[in-house]
């Protein structure tokens, strides 16, 4: 009795060269997604303030995450044969997009905010006494 020594998934080991090219094309557009919100996060000042500093552009990003997030999930809902894990890893990054918008982004803003507000001391004027008004 033979038996086969091929890959439990079903799949040709060597792939032809459209497979090939299509994995490539696919690993590509993974990597372009999985940089996108970086990227997109360094947009804010360049683009404006008055757009995406506010709710808008918050609610901007979320929607570009989870438009990215759309084929991860769907490969995630084939693999699984359910919702329950594509639903929790959505819910998961719902939660670590909101602490980082409503937690780590305001406490690095007020970080900022009170370095720039610190005066910068001043060193006397060689000749004249500290503290001294000159024109009285």
């Amino acid at each position: 009795m033979a038996t086969s020594m091929a890959p439990a998934t079903g799949a040709a080991v060597g792939g032809t060269r459209l497979e090939h090219a299509r994995a490539a094309l696919a690993a590509m557009g993974a990597a372009v997604l999985g940089v996108a919100p970086h990227v997109l996060h360094h947009v804010g000042p360049l683009a404006g303030a008055a757009l995406l500093a506010g709710a808008t552009g918050k609610l901007l990003f979320a929607a570009l995450a989870f438009l990215a997030a759309v084929p991860m999930l769907r490969r995630m809902r084939r693999r699984h044969h359910s919702w329950a894990v594509p639903g929790g890893t959505l819910a998961l990054m719902a939660v670590i997009f909101a602490f980082s918008t409503f937690i780590v982004g305001p406490a690095l803003a007020d970080g900022e905010r009170s370095a720039a507000a610190k005066p910068t001391p001043t060193a006397p004027v060689p000749g004249s006494p500290a503290g001294h008004v000159g024109d009285h």
